[in-house]
């Protein structure tokens, strides 16, 4: 007869431990770094929470951290634990609780019902990507009997003015002002009562933050420095490539030219600008490949690129296949390196950071880093249009994010 081994918690009191270790770095960087101003909750912070928060900078669940002052239970992306011995001593210290971005991951849902149960407190970002735009992304409506069955009350986290701060598509902090404060809590008593098409749109509702409300000033000398890794669409050319310098987005193919001011405003220079803030611009970019016609790309490519192409070990490392793999992106498959990735046998790409792209493949789990300047989220925008141009319902069609 097999021999029952005991499962280890997941819930440590060492956690305890590194969080207020962690603390005394923390607080005092995330004030320098990002000149946040951070509420004192208003709630017992003792209690267990399941906290939500709207995702805008690389460095949120610090912001978290510091308002609990207690050990959070964070999902995060896979890739975190495939970084070897980094991975490890993330586990080790804090014991993120792994996700797959994108898919319907059940292990994750049942690895945060054994932390509920051990009497930790969990934290998640429910749009699962920061924001390339300043505006809001797609939020899985699989999140409301995710809620439920966890039964815990709920802590609304909000952070406003992170996009100003530091946009997902660069490099640099500026210099402003953002907050982070709790701004309510339902409890299970309030939304067990509520269908899931109610308490999703309660959640919506309370994560929604428009950055274009919050003017700064956000000063910096590169203000639109790798705007090119969001932009891939010009109002006057199309699918083009951009180059960004200082304040400065500049098409390859038409030279026109857009400042990026201090107070998150677009103008042209010399001429007029059609969109007032990227959030309007890029909206137009999604409108626009909605409409595209991926069959034109089957023989040329829409774009070329050259990455470092890597197989991914899920939780343990990453190989790499090819340091400098010339990609080609046509309508219906990536040709990265020997490599030819029929759409049909992918399940899903997604965007990690602020330029890395994951792509689910029959093969495996294939990664792409460019340069600085790569722009990873095309290839995303262009499987999805090319996946759901057969299923379209007269909603908008969903891009990957």
């Amino acid at each position: 007869m097999p021999i029952k081994t005991k499962r280890k918690r997941w819930v440590l009191p060492r956690h305890i431990l590194v969080t207020k270790l962690a603390g005394l770095v923390i607080k005092p960087w995330a004030l320098l770094k990002y000149h946040i101003r951070i509420e004192k909750p208003n709630i017992d912070t003792k209690r267990q929470y399941l906290i939500l928060m709207n995702h805008q900078t690389a460095f949120d669940q610090f912001f978290v951290s510091i308002a609990f002052k207690k050990p959070v239970y964070y999902l995060a992306s896979e890739d975190l634990f495939s970084m070897g011995f980094l991975s490890t001593l993330l586990k080790w210290a804090v014991a993120p609780i792994p996700i797959k971005k994108q898919t319907t991951d059940v292990q994750a849902v049942m690895n945060c019902l054994r932390v509920a149960k051990e009497g930790g407190t969990i934290a998640m970002a429910p749009e699962g990507n920061r924001t390339f735009s300043g505006l809001p992304v797609h939020i899985n409506p699989a999140i409301t009997p995710f809620i439920k069955k966890l039964n815990l009350p709920i802590a609304i986290f909000r952070i406003e003015g992170g996009y100003g701060i530091q946009p997902r598509w660069s490099d640099v902090c500026r210099k402003g002002r953002m907050k982070g404060y709790v701004s309510c809590v339902i409890e299970p008593e309030e939304y067990k009562n509520l269908s899931k098409e109610e308490l999703f749109a309660r959640i919506q509702t309370e994560l929604y933050v428009d950055e274009t409300q919050f003017a700064g000033p956000f000063r910096h000398k590169q203000l639109a420095e790798y705007l090119e890794r969001a932009m891939y669409v010009c109002p006057y050319c199309g699918l083009t490539e951009f180059h960004t310098e200082g304040d400065i987005i500049r098409c390859k193919t038409c030279n026109r030219q857009v400042r990026y001011r201090e107070d998150q405003r677009l103008e042209g220079v010399g001429f007029q600008f059609p969109f007032p803030y990227v959030a309007q611009w890029y909206d137009y970019q999604c409108d626009f490949v909605r409409q595209l016609d991926p069959q034109q790309y089957l023989t040329e490519p829409a774009y070329r690129d050259t990455v470092q192409l890597s197989l991914v070990e899920p939780y343990k490392r990453k190989h790499l296949l090819q340091e400098n793999a010339p990609v080609e992106l046509y309508g219906n498959r990536i040709q990265a390196g020997k490599l030819t990735l029929h759409f049909e046998d992918i399940s899903v790409i997604t965007v990690l950071g602020k330029n890395k792209l994951n792509i689910y493949h029959t093969g495996g789990l294939y990664q792409f880093k460019g340069d600085p300047r790569f722009n990873a989220l095309k290839y995303m925008n262009l499987f999805f249009r090319s996946k759901n141009r057969e299923t379209e319902d007269g909603q908008p069609q969903f891009l990957g994010m």
